[in-house]
């Protein structure tokens, strides 16, 4: 099902690596390259910009913060692409989740649906950190997609050194996931007229 326009729905990404080389940011290229015309995905690119969350600047966020902000508000869905940091959630990503969960109540995070997927070069493929989302988004009252889950270990294998995502398993995981996002979408967002 797609929106009533037969407008793919708008998916707004959100990377959390910063690294140019990131493999987390390889997958995004891939998801790209393998969603269905059911789904837009754009890439918010400029955590980099974003200060430190503090609580007393919230009435009057940074200027990215109001960006990102009006960038989900206008987006149906959110993907996030989390790498793993020391059993956890990157802390730029983190960091911008903060900001916009200001103020609970008109988060634009409220409602909307998600979707989680990372990369890891050991066996964990991210799971701690997708586990450390769901526990986040229960605050902002983001429904998180349960399953398939793009849990990607031993990059190694599946990346080359470009990098580019170049396992074939691993790219239909990716696609299968897609396209059940696509389907999910619908179950918290009205079409668009």
């Amino acid at each position: 099902m797609t929106p009533a326009s037969n407008a793919p729905w708008r998916v707004l990404a959100l990377v959390g690596s910063l690294r140019a080389k990131s493999l987390n940011r390889a997958l995004y290229q891939a998801a790209t390259e393998l969603a269905p015309p059911t789904l837009s995905l754009t890439l918010f690119d400029r955590l980099r910009e974003i200060p430190p969350f503090d609580d007393d600047a919230t009435s009057e966020p940074p200027a990215v913060i109001a960006d990102l902000k009006a960038a989900l508000a206008g987006a149906d869905a959110v993907l996030i692409v989390t790498p793993e940091y020391n059993y956890s959630v990157p802390g730029a990503l983190k960091n911008a989740i903060d900001w916009v969960s200001r103020p609970p109540a008109t988060t634009p995070l409220r409602g909307k649906p998600a979707m989680l997927m990372g990369v890891s070069t050991g066996m964990s493929g991210t799971m701690r950190a997708q586990l450390h989302w769901r526990q986040v988004f229960v605050f902002t009252q983001t429904p998180v997609m349960l399953q398939p889950e793009v849990q990607i270990p031993r990059a190694a294998e599946r990346f080359n050194e470009v990098p580019e995502l170049t396992d074939a398993s691993t790219r239909d995981l990716v696609q299968r996931s897609l396209v059940a996002f696509a389907e999910w979408i619908p179950r918290f967002v009205a079409p668009r007229a």
